[in-house]
C-alpha cells in the first residue's frame, strides 16, 4: 500500500501504535539513560578535577569551588547562603567548607555592621593567590574533558541549565 503525499504511514489500528515513543526508531533516549549519563560524567569529572586539585594545589574541589564563589563575589565576600548556593551546598555542608577554608587562612568569617544576623566569608591575600593558581588547573582539565561535545555544547549547556532551573530548591 503506498503512502499518502504527506509522507505519513498508512492508518494502522490503535492497538498497533507504538505506546512508548523511545520504542520507535531514531526515538531519543529514554530517561533513565540519560540520567545515568548525567551521573556518570558528573562523577567522572568530579572525580579527576578533585584529584588534580588535591594533587597540584592541597585544595578540594569543593573548597575551591566555594573560594572561587567568594572570589567573584562583590568585594570578594559572600554569605555562607549565597556560597551554599552556588556551590550546591547544605547550610551544614557550606559550614564545614568554610571552617576548612578558614583553618587554612584562605578566608575569614565576618558580620557586617548593617546585619548582624549575616555571617559573610571573605577571601583572605592568600586565598586569592590560592585560587588564581588553581583556576588553570580547574578550567584547563575541565575544558579537556567537555570538548569532547563539540558543536553540542550550547545545546547541551542550556538544556542542563532549564534542567536545572526547574529543580531549584530552597531548604
Amino acid at each position: 500500500m503506498p503512502f499518502p503525499e504527506d509522507g505519513l504511514a498508512p492508518d494502522l489500528p490503535l492497538d498497533e501504535l507504538p505506546t512508548d515513543v523511545a520504542a520507535l526508531p531514531g526515538a531519543g533516549p529514554r530517561p533513565a539513560e540519560t540520567w545515568l549519563r548525567i551521573v556518570q560524567v558528573h562523577d567522572r569529572i568530579t572525580h579527576r578535577v578533585d584529584s588534580a586539585l588535591h594533587r597540584e594545589h592541597g585544595l578540594s574541589l569543593t573548597g575551591f569551588e566555594a573560594l572561587r564563589r567568594i572570589a567573584e563575589a562583590p568585594g570578594e565576600r559572600a554569605t555562607m547562603g549565597e556560597v551554599a548556593e552556588a556551590v550546591g551546598l547544605s547550610r551544614a555542608g557550606v559550614t564545614s567548607t568554610v571552617g576548612r577554608l578558614v583553618a587554612d587562612g584562605l578566608v575569614v568569617r565576618e558580620r557586617t555592621a548593617g546585619d548582624r544576623r549575616l555571617l559573610h566569608a571573605r577571601l583572605t591575600p592568600a586565598g586569592r593567590a590560592k585560587v588564581a593558581a588553581a583556576v588553570p588547573t580547574h578550567d584547563g582539565l575541565v575544558a579537556r574533558l567537555l570538548v569532547l561535545l563539540g558543536d553540542d555544547a550550547a545545546l547541551v549547556t542550556d538544556a542542563l541549565a532549564r534542567v536545572s532551573a526547574a529543580t531549584r530548591t530552597r531548604d
